[in-house]
């Protein structure tokens, strides 16, 4: 028997990924730029075992079947493949925060079992081809392999389809206060979310403009611009949930609450407390701050009617053998 531990951090985007130009192989349709969430966490083990006769899969204590296995069986058949291997595995995986509730609880996932089932089998990854392996289980799982602040290039194939570090997490003292107004896990998962964004017709403008909006995230970040940032964010998060709601059949994952955090953050900000909201696919709101800030506007968050609990994240490094 073989096995390994490793642990990854879910990431919020900043320029989000919606929509694949090869749904197989999760090559993206646009570029995105995300952080790695400090303190939120998968951690996976993965035993090769020969008297196993099939993948086995427990998430959080329960034992797991259907396509939910079968995205992990696809990976590790890949990584068999590379190591020469036919011997089955256990994989046991463990989350500390909501799986499936917009908080890329599937990106951390994938990057800790692509860690973990590669050192499992003795192999020795460079950064990008983990995250291009990553990528294959989770489209998002490619940027959490690499620390802090980190852009997802499309590239022009699978080859060069990966997520690298821009900057390391201690580049901007950066909290996510992630507002909890519905932890349940969603209906529709992000993979069929992908497979329908072409049906938009906001889509096509959407990934057309998406160079303009990296190009305006990456210059914020490294320049620890704050406005220029929040404003890039939340119109590039409006824009993905635009195309949702335009999609055949439609997607919408906001509720009520969600909306009402982003008028509460929007005023804030006008007040001068430095905030801005992102929302993934899910109904809970991001709400991104610098640290100095990060009291403030958790205890607003708390006092906001409907919102039921608030996870706070800093800005988290690699995924790492444990």
């Amino acid at each position: 028997m073989a096995s390994a531990n490793a642990l990854a951090h879910p990431n919020i985007a900043f320029v989000k990924y919606w929509g694949n130009r090869d749904n197989e192989l999760r090559l993206p349709s646009n570029g995105s730029i995300s952080m790695n969430l400090d303190g939120l966490y998968t951690r996976t083990i993965v035993s090769f075992q020969p008297s196993l006769p099939y993948d086995e899969l427990i998430v959080n204590g329960h034992e797991i079947a259907g396509k939910n296995l079968d995205r992990v069986s696809q990976v590790l058949e890949l990584v068999r493949r590379m190591a020469g291997s036919k011997m089955h595995a256990e994989v046991m995986s463990e989350n500390n925060f909501p799986t499936g509730a917009g908080i890329a609880s599937s990106a951390a996932a994938f990057a800790a079992l692509a860690l973990a089932a590669t050192r499992a089998t003795g192999l020795e990854l460079s950064e990008s081809e983990l995250s291009r392996l990553a990528r294959r289980g989770s489209g998002s799982a490619a940027r959490s392999i690499p620390g802090g602040f980190v852009e997802w290039q499309m590239g022009t194939a699978e080859k060069d389809c990966f997520a690298f570090s821009i900057a390391p997490p201690d580049h901007w003292d950066m909290v996510d206060c992630i507002a909890l107004v519905n932890p349940e896990h969603k209906k529709t998962g992000s993979s069929e979310g992908h497979a329908i964004a072409g049906t938009s017709p906001l889509q096509g403008a959407r990934v057309a403009d998406a160079p303009r909006r990296l190009a305006i995230c990456r210059e914020a970040i490294l320049k620890k611009d704050f406005e220029a940032f929040a404003r890039i964010i939340e119109h590039d998060s409006d824009m993905m949930h635009a195309v949702m709601m335009t999609s055949t059949p439609p997607l919408m994952y906001w509720q009520a609450i969600t909306v009402e955090i982003f008028h509460a953050v929007r005023t804030w900000r006008a007040a001068g407390l430095a905030a801005a909201y992102t929302v993934d696919a899910g109904p809970n709101v991001h709400v991104v701050c610098e640290r100095a800030s990060a009291g403030e506007v958790e205890r607003r968050l708390r006092e906001l009617p409907g919102v039921g609990d608030v996870l706070s994240a800093g800005t988290g490094g690699p995924a790492q053998i444990v």
